[in-house]
């Protein structure tokens, strides 16, 4: 049994669509192509929201959809296109003759993004991260202090004074390398 539409205020109707409503459509837009869909429903005799008619015909109406299991070549293009684009789903559609954005979308969230996210290694240890920000800096961890902004820095003896006997005063500032935890390098003079 199907469900009977709901109407709202306006006698626009929601859900499922039927066969007379994908006909209607199918042939109005054929005819005259899809020019304006907020005017379109109007003129086809359609008690649907222009965005119900937009979608209806870009995802199941359009004669250039292609309906069906995706093949593993389109999943594999899927996976690169989306660690290129992210989630462009319209861009990566446009590499996909056939396919729409909206079912790439929802193919990626129930199949493709469980069986990638197995491949894609596990973020370090904050400990693996300050030894490399160690071997980085080339300082012997005595030298590292670490603040609660997660900023490490090398402040080692930031300056060195050395007096005369004369009273002139020199002193020697170190440059102080900070390091955002992040991987962002920033050499910072004082």
């Amino acid at each position: 049994m199907v469900r009977a539409p709901c109407v709202d205020k306006n006698g626009i109707k929601k859900g499922a669509w039927s066969e007379e409503e994908d006909n209607q459509l199918r042939a109005y837009v054929q005819r005259y192509g899809h020019w304006n869909w907020r005017e379109l429903p109007k003129y086809a005799g359609l008690a649907r929201c222009g965005k119900s008619c937009r979608l209806r015909w870009m995802n199941y109406l359009r004669p250039t959809v292609k309906r069906g299991n995706f093949s593993k070549e389109e999943e594999d293009l899927i996976e690169k296109y989306h660690r290129e684009m992210g989630n462009k789903w319209s861009a990566i559609a446009a590499k996909l003759p056939g396919r729409s954005d909206n079912e790439i979308k929802n193919h990626w969230h129930t199949h493709l993004k469980k069986r990638t996210s197995k491949h894609i290694p596990k973020q370090e240890e904050k400990s693996s991260s300050f030894e490399q920000i160690m071997q980085f800096t080339n300082q012997p961890p005595s030298f590292v202090s670490s603040s609660s902004t997660n900023v490490i820095s090398n402040e080692s003896l930031a300056s060195e004074r050395v007096s005369d006997d004369s009273s002139s005063h020199s002193s020697f500032i170190q440059p102080r390398l900070l390091i955002d935890l992040n991987q962002e390098y920033v050499l910072e003079e004082e």
